[in-house]
């Protein structure tokens, strides 16, 4: 199984799923790619097993993975201060894979009926709903 973890920014989301997806299944090939080389490379210190950075990556990652994981920015054009172009956004969206997406409510993307919690907490849900998956 190939999970595709995609971040900007900081990357400290990804960074976050990456350690937690290689801690609770370390069999599962892990790739990550970054909207910019920060987010890339905090993801890669994480325990990725390969990573990359940009639109072009996203766009080749999307139609290899089984599962996506992000924040729900990844599948909105313009998302993340612009960082997610229309294309990245398309090719997550797109993707035949499983998405899991973490309702973060920054860059002007809140989405109603989600309650408000951790991260952390967030981001153990997300691992919980992976292991459904694997």
């Amino acid at each position: 199984m190939k999970v595709l973890i995609i971040d900007g920014q900081g990357g400290g989301l990804g960074r976050q799923l990456v350690a937690a997806v290689k801690e609770r299944f370390p069999e599962i090939e892990v790739l990550a790619v970054g909207a910019n080389s920060t987010a890339t490379g905090a993801m890669l210190r994480a325990g990725a097993d390969q990573a990359a950075t940009g639109e072009n990556a996203v766009l080749v990652a999307s139609r290899r993975a089984d599962v996506i994981m992000g924040p729900i920015g990844i599948v909105i054009a313009d998302a993340m201060l612009g960082e997610i172009t229309p294309v990245m956004a398309a090719a997550a969206g797109q993707s035949e894979a499983k998405r899991i997406l973490l309702p973060v409510g920054q860059c002007d993307n809140i989405i109603a009926g989600v309650r408000d919690m951790p991260m952390a907490k967030m981001v153990q849900e997300a691992v919980e709903l992976l292991a459904g998956w694997v």
